[in-house]
């Protein structure tokens, strides 16, 4: 999700009590523990003139274990009409946004179901997209409607029925949408055809064939324009779609420029994008810009930066624009690799934020980088830590974008191998490829990779909110120092530059120290820690 200090704090606000509501919307229940998600047919007609929506969503299934009710999700107010498998219509129990279908067939071990959820109505509008998310209803300067979902945290079940958890991401997905005729729809993947109706409506079949998790999914209905380009990549070529509104087209084709220099940085970071046979687009949207999967979504007005500003205030910000840049991140971290729990969000928000600092370093050099990513540390409040609470659809600070850029900045310089942190983030794409994950696994990784043992690192920096400090003294050239405001078994060595010398200390929680001819010291900025000098 695009970040920047209050929108992304409002999205992130504060909550300490949860219901029974954020239980079901959070958890494995049993109820969604027994199936796993292998086909979406989403099938809907979008309706502008009356912001209403309907149609039904195919949910095809395996079954891991017989069980005779399934929990699927729908936000109010929509409604979910009937639900029909094989023929017979089948009971729903609804519980707040979460409905329990009784199924009345034989669910065999081992094998493939499906059912048809059919639901209408007029879905959430969003308050201020993307943070505050829904369906987004407005008119481009011509007059036409120009319509877009976006729904992280949210919940795609805001716009459309589904396993609305991200734990189980479906294997493919066609996704069908009816518009009036004088309008145009872009999701996911690859158009497969047009049908035109008599009723001066078209119909748009998208097909997805890689896993998707639900709040990537979208529709972005408008005047449209279409140019394209084919990039040689990693896998060989790759066909990058950009879409825009009509009077936007000349401006487009120079400003996303920038897409393909995105690609060409990306690859080399993470390794090849993760979606080749759905390829890459860039989808222009009435509000800032999203990750969907194949289809990210566009609206920094053509600026360069963040609408124009420099997030990091090092000037290196205006080098690109930041929308492309970051929500085109997130199809390495976020859709690619995807948190099972929003708790662990920083999966993809500290990658991906730290991902505008590698774009800088590929193009402008391991020093712009290093300005980048320290200066957006203002905008960093360690006001709570960056793991949310688990299994109640709670993400943790937003602390998670600036914060979360700069712990992995840190954790370069501690690996002082470029080649091998390189390895390490392709690896990490490689390994968990199209895979649903946990703090856990990654961790674990980064760990084994760097051979170094990061578990009080990162339990320092994601799940406490202080700022560990190098405190120290100098008298009679002898230096003292320690950490303090750390974790138990925070032991992070460190640069320092000491009698002109740049070399690593050791500090712990208890005092050391060492002989010295000069009187000062200089922390590496690098490393995200605050210094307090003490005297003796």
């Amino acid at each position: 999700m695009v970040s920047i200090t209050n929108q992304a704090q409002e999205l992130l606000s504060e909550k300490n009590s949860f219901t029974h509501q954020d239980t079901l919307r959070g958890s494995i229940t049993p109820e969604r523990a027994w199936w796993d998600l292998t086909y979406y047919h989403l099938d809907v007609k979008i309706a502008p003139e009356t912001k209403s929506i309907s149609g039904k969503n195919t949910i095809q299934y395996t079954v891991l274990e017989p069980y005779k009710v399934m929990q699927i999700d729908l936000q109010a107010p929509l409604k979910i009409t009937k639900v029909v498998q094989n023929g017979k219509e089948l009971d729903v129990k609804h519980n707040g946004n979460a409905h329990f279908i009784s199924l009345i067939d034989q669910q065999q071990k081992g094998s493939i179901q499906s059912l048809d959820v059919y639901y209408e109505g007029k879905p959430r509008e969003a308050k201020k997209a993307p943070w505050d998310g829904g369906f987004t209803w407005e008119e481009d300067k011509n007059g036409f409607p120009f319509i877009a979902t976006s729904c992280q945290g949210l919940g795609a079940s805001v716009w459309w029925p589904n396993k609305d958890h991200m734990y189980d991401e479906v294997d493919s997905m066609l996704i069908s949408v009816n518009v009036p005729k004088n309008l145009t729809n872009i999701s996911n993947g690859r158009l497969r055809n047009i049908e035109k109706h008599s009723d001066n409506t078209v119909t748009s079949h998208w097909f997805v064939s890689n896993p998707i998790n639900n709040y990537g999914v979208n529709v972005n209905i408008g005047d449209y324009e279409h140019f394209s380009e084919i990039y040689e990549g990693e896998k060989g070529p790759l066909t990058m779609d950009y879409y825009v509104l009509r009077d936007n087209l000349v401006r487009a084709k120079n400003h996303f420029k920038d897409a393909p220099k995105m690609m060409k940085a990306f690859e080399h970071w993470f390794g090849p994008y993760p979606f080749y046979e759905d390829g890459f687009k860039l989808v222009e949207v009435p509000y800032l810009g999203m990750e969907h999967q194949s289809s990210v979504t566009y609206g920094n007005q053509y600026k360069k930066g963040y609408l124009g500003n420099d997030v990091s205030g090092s000037g290196w910000g205006l080098k690109f624009d930041f929308i492309i840049i970051h929500e085109s991140g997130h199809e390495w971290f976020a859709n690619n690799i995807t948190y099972k729990d929003i708790a662990d969000m920083w999966i993809h928000e500290s990658f991906t934020s730290y991902s505008e600092n590698l774009f800088v370093d590929y193009y402008y050099g391991k020093e712009a980088s290093s300005e980048y990513v320290i200066g957006v540390r203002k905008n960093i409040k360690n006001d709570k830590p960056i793991i949310g609470p688990y299994n109640v659809n709670k993400e943790g600070s937003g602390d998670m974008y600036y914060k979360g850029a700069n712990m992995l900045h840190t954790l370069r310089q501690l690996i002082e191998d470029d080649e091998k942190w390189r390895d390490i983030l392709r690896g990490l794409n490689k390994t968990f490829y199209h895979q649903t994950v946990t703090t856990q696994q990654i961790e674990n990784y980064i760990s084994e990779q760097s051979g170094i043992d990061l578990t009080a690192f990162f339990n320092q920096y994601l799940r406490d909110t202080r700022i560990p400090t190098l405190e120290y003294s100098i008298d009679n050239n002898q230096l003292r120092y320690r950490w303090i405001n750390i974790v138990e078994g925070f032991d992070m060595p460190i640069q320092v530059t000491l009698d002109n010398n740049k070399q690593w200390i050791y500090p712990t929680a208890e005092w050391k120290t060492m002989p010295i001819e000069d009187h000062t010291m200089e922390v590496d900025l690098d490393f995200y820690v605050e210094v307090k000098k003490v005297e003796n």
